[in-house]
């Protein structure tokens, strides 16, 4: 990574502190994007390429939801429930996490087999997590704790070697220069105070130091969009001039919006929420599936940040099925945990973490750095594949036969645990063509592996 130097970041802010306010922008030769309804394309480069190889490979991260609406242990959209930004802004004098530990942090996060974590720093309830130099509302200014946890959680990422993604939400509950959408209205701002440009300028100048500040940042995990969706003239949330920034401070950096929406121009990987791409089961994820990297975001247990009464966290076996479905599907599974109010990681997330990890460093292979299988999702499991190999996950038979539909030619088929040979019969193409794999027995296991060299 090429060094950012204060000057760039400087010259960035001033031509999008411009355009902000009507006036024109120069895009860099890299970078030629504008929102979809003003017709412009983008061209990513060398290293937004290389980086969104990498992330294709990662196969699974951690996301963390934290913020001072875990004092109140009711979840991340507590401000938007009927409370005041003002009464809710007094939960940052009794913020004081002493049990947070980034090097625990990690070290968990690593032992679950998660390549890459995913911090919000700033959530919809504008409160900052780093020591932010644009407003007093931060971790550092605004509590008794009085310490950068991102900077902690950024220095021990690069020490262990696990990519850093920041969330950063588009909404501002709390400023009242934020344009108020169809959320967070009854917080107690004024709407004669609205003010795009000044909000706008307000957020690049966060990006930067994020960018400018914390090392290496693998990806911007942008969510909010929504928030003007339903809005009688389309909201204008200027994200090429955004992008374009991003881009120019750290050139490896990928983007990505959870808006809902098919990807903009801009965009280097597709979200879905609670929901594996294509399937749209929660009704949060109807957009069509595109050819970017994917990642479906879900929670360990029902919320994103922590609720104390919400313990109904899924058993191992359904972690591991929900990253197998993803992986199907050629996307990463990006898994939430909501950390305590004393920033401890629940005892009931690590359990189920520390179970991941056990299975990832057995079959892991079967799932980092490869691509959907070639027979989509069935009532019977998944399929990926790496290289020559397919990888067959049979997580819920109901006979001893696995017919797969392939057009490719079968060399071999064993057992991912202990080489032992599968027989396998080859079906006539008038009965649906591909193979047909016998096994001994029903199995009843998390993911019984086969795995065939194919030509």
């Amino acid at each position: 990574m090429k060094p950012i130097t204060t000057l760039l970041a400087t010259a960035a802010i001033a031509a999008l502190a411009v355009n902000a306010a009507g006036e024109s922008h120069t895009h860099s030769p890299e970078y030629m994007a504008k929102d979809p309804s003003r017709g412009w394309t983008y061209t990513p480069t060398d290293e937004i390429i290389r980086a969104r190889a990498e992330f294709a490979d990662a196969g699974l991260g951690i996301f963390i939801h934290w913020g001072i609406y875990s004092m109140f242990a009711q979840g991340e959209w507590y401000l938007n429930y009927g409370l005041t930004a003002d009464e809710y802004a007094k939960a940052a004098g009794g913020f004081y996490p002493s049990k947070f530990n980034a090097r625990e942090w990690v070290g968990a996060i690593k032992d679950a087999g998660a390549k890459y974590v995913c911090f919000t720093t700033r959530h919809h309830d504008g409160f900052s997590m780093w020591h932010t130099a644009q407003s007093d509302y931060n971790i550092v200014d605004a509590t008794p704790f009085g310490r950068d946890v991102l900077k902690e959680l950024a220095d021990e990422c690069h020490r262990q070697g696990i990519k850093l993604h920041l969330y950063y939400s588009h909404i501002d509950w709390t400023r009242p220069d934020y344009p108020s959408g169809r959320t967070g209205l009854s917080t107690g701002r004024d709407p004669k105070l609205r003010d795009w440009p000044a909000y706008y300028k307000f957020m690049n100048n966060q990006l930067t130091e994020l960018l400018t500040g914390y090392g290496a940042i693998s990806a911007i995990w942008f969510d909010g969009w929504w928030d003007h969706d339903g809005d009688p003239e389309p909201f204008d949330w200027q994200l090429p001039e955004q992008y374009d920034l991003i881009h120019s401070l750290q050139p490896s950096c990928l983007i990505g919006n959870n808006h809902h929406q098919e990807p903009f121009p801009g965009e280097d990987i597709q979200i879905f929420e609670r929901d594996l791409p294509g399937e749209n089961s929660a009704g949060l994820s109807g957009q069509s599936v595109s050819k970017l990297p994917l990642e479906t975001c879900q929670t360990m247990n029902g919320m994103w940040g922590y609720k104390v009464i919400d313990n109904n966290y899924k058993p191992v076996k359904e972690i591991v099925h929900l990253l197998l479905g993803a992986a199907g599907k050629g996307g990463n599974l990006l898994l939430n945990v909501g950390p305590q109010p004393d920033g401890s990681l629940p005892a009931m997330a690590l359990d189920r973490m520390k179970g991941l990890g056990e299975w990832m460093r057995a079959y892991g292979e079967t799932v980092y750095g490869t691509t959907a299988g070639d027979v989509p999702a069935q009532p019977w499991g998944v399929t990926t594949r790496k290289g020559d190999r397919l990888f067959v996950h049979v997580t819920s038979a109901d006979s001893t036969d696995i017919h797969l539909p392939l057009t490719c030619k079968v060399k071999s088929a064993v057992e991912f645990d202990g080489g032992a040979k599968v027989d396998f019969t080859a079906v006539k193409p008038k009965d649906g063509g591909g193979v047909t794999l016998h096994l001994k027995e029903i199995p009843d296991r998390i993911d019984h592996i086969i795995v065939l060299t194919t030509k």
